[in-house]
């Protein structure tokens, strides 16, 4: 058996009755970096053992992995924060489990971007989640390709990158487009900042940029979908 848990993205309240039981009954916790999650762990004395699975050894050590699961191990795969699989490891190893009979639940749970784009005020009926963009090459055609999009758009960013992508969204999508630039999400100093892509640049400009950011982009043509104006007009 192999569960997917997610962990808390920020505030460590945001765990799951559910996965602290997994994680304390697991043979092997499968965790990106064991120095991150061995804090998590000893805040709620876990004293399970943690092995490194990571996108530097994953390739590597998925078949090994499987070969344990299907001779009896129980492990669970959590990454540094949020959910496993999403813009961090996780579906190489579930991909073989399914094609080699392991069964895999993932448990539901924290994961960045569903706070940032439900607090963003942008539409969330309808979203498209881009994560990482490319950091070099690819980038900016990625983002020619998304001009037209109409739902809303999610990505990740570090904080190194968040200036320049803030300035390449308005080459791309124009200085007007609504954007909420959300950092830190459930940690102390969480902040979101809304408004157009030249005022939140600006932003952010004027303040450098600290913690892990979550960007949530209006699509196209106002991004608003015939069920919001529904709504508002009622």
């Amino acid at each position: 058996m192999l569960y997917v848990v997610p962990t808390p993205v920020g505030n460590l309240e945001d765990i799951t009755l559910r996965a602290l039981r997994l994680l304390r009954e697991a043979d092997v916790i499968l965790a990106e970096d064991t120095r991150t999650s061995g804090i998590l762990l000893s805040h709620f004395d876990i004293k399970s053992r943690l092995q490194s699975y990571h996108k530097f050894n994953e390739h590597g050590a998925v078949a090994h992995l499987v070969e344990r699961m299907l001779g009896g191990e129980q492990m669970v795969l959590i990454s540094d924060a949020g959910t496993p699989g999403i813009s961090d490891p996780g579906f190489l190893l579930v991909r073989e489990c399914v094609r080699q009979g392991v069964e895999v639940q993932c448990l539901p749970g924290a994961t960045a971007f569903v706070p940032a784009l439900v607090s963003s005020a942008l539409p969330c009926d309808r979203f498209v989640f881009e994560g990482f963009l490319p950091q070099k090459k690819g980038r900016l055609s990625r983002l020619r390709q998304l001009a037209s999009e109409e739902r809303t758009m999610v990505f990740y960013e570090s904080p190194y990158r968040v200036v320049k992508c803030l300035t390449q969204f308005i080459e791309v999508f124009g200085p007007e487009r609504q954007v909420a630039v959300c950092r830190e999400i459930s940690k102390v100093h969480e902040e979101t900042v809304r408004g157009t892509l030249v005022e939140v640049l600006r932003h952010f400009s004027d303040n450098e940029p600290r913690g892990e950011f979550v960007i949530v982009l209006q699509g196209s043509q106002g991004g608003e979908t015939e069920t919001q104006s529904n709504l508002i007009n009622t």
